[in-house]
């Protein structure tokens, strides 16, 4: 245990990511960015809750940085895991240094200050994530309008760590909200059960709200199968066939809590598989993460 860590370093308890990472087949476009990963560690320095339900290995910005050259990205967005609660220093320290194009999704106490807030977005920060599928996860589904009300003015969205099957009213709360709403990781649906199960209409339902946004990302999350998720291709094609202007893709690098462990560069390789459309791809990689957080037009 170190001075600046209140809690002793624990072995981890989830697999490190695959390496090295090789090169997609599928070349990515100027400018592609990986809308959802996260960094950890290292813990001495960013401890983690005393309940996490799982202790990663170290994953630090500059081994993110490797992945990302050797894929072929050159943004990308952080995203607040459960692990670290609402404690943002880890996150916030990697888009502070300048090592990359970073944006972030925060976790938030629901009563969190303005001047947090403002801080937050001078470092970054577009959005705020609410996880209701963590017990160690502050935000719920009641908090979001009130949230909603103060982040519309800082041009932040709602990031939605749900499933969608097991959310009945999802599509009439998130319909009610003022600001663009986030779907990541296909809602944790189950691809297997295809694109007419409740939970793939449920999906489908949200595509027609026009604040909706959508994250490719999480193959292995909602499939068992080997890149490029073939089960998963449907779902892909009928989010970008309904709202290809609202659809972005995410690597979820390193990978926390699965059971398989992919490499990065078959992860990229998926999204091709999945759309066979150049430019919509374009779109995906680039176009909409540039407007969805913030990004220049162009370096």
């Amino acid at each position: 245990m170190t001075d600046n860590a209140p809690y002793p370093v624990r072995a981890p308890t989830i697999a490190a990511a695959a390496t090295p990472t090789h090169a997609p087949r599928t070349a990515l476009p100027p400018l592609s960015c990986d809308c959802h990963a996260h960094v950890f560690g290292p813990q001495s320095r960013y401890p983690y809750l005393p309940n996490a339900s799982y202790i990663p290995p170290d994953a630090t910005l500059d081994d993110y940085v490797r992945m990302l050259t050797a894929i072929g990205c050159e943004r990308a967005v952080l995203v607040q895991p459960s692990v670290y609660g609402t404690d943002n220093r880890c996150m916030l320290d990697a888009l502070r240094s300048g090592a990359f194009a970073l944006r972030g999704v925060a976790v938030v106490e629901p009563d969190v200050s303005d001047a947090e807030l403002d801080d937050m977005h001078r470092a970054g920060v577009r959005g705020i994530r609410i996880n209701v599928a963590s017990v160690t996860a502050g935000l719920r589904f009641d908090d979001a309008p009130r949230l909603a009300a103060r982040i519309r003015e800082l041009g932040w969205h709602l990031q939605f760590f749900v499933d969608v099957g097991a959310t009945p009213d999802l599509v009439e709360r998130l319909a009610a909200l003022p600001v663009r709403c986030v779907i990541d990781h296909f809602g944790h649906l189950n691809a297997e059960d295809g694109i007419g199960s409740p939970a793939a209409q449920t999906l489908l339902r949200l595509a027609s709200l026009d604040h909706v946004w959508f994250k490719l990302s999480g193959g292995y999350r909602v499939s068992r199968e080997r890149p490029p998720y073939p089960s998963v291709a449907p779902f892909a094609r009928a989010l970008v066939e309904r709202a290809a202007d609202r659809c972005v893709w995410g690597t979820d690098w390193p990978h926390p809590v699965v059971e398989q462990m992919d490499n990065d560069g078959d992860i990229a390789d998926a999204l091709a598989a999945w759309i066979d459309d150049e430019s919509i791809r374009a779109r995906v990689l680039v176009d909409n993460p540039a407007r969805l957080y913030d990004f220049p037009a162009s370096r």
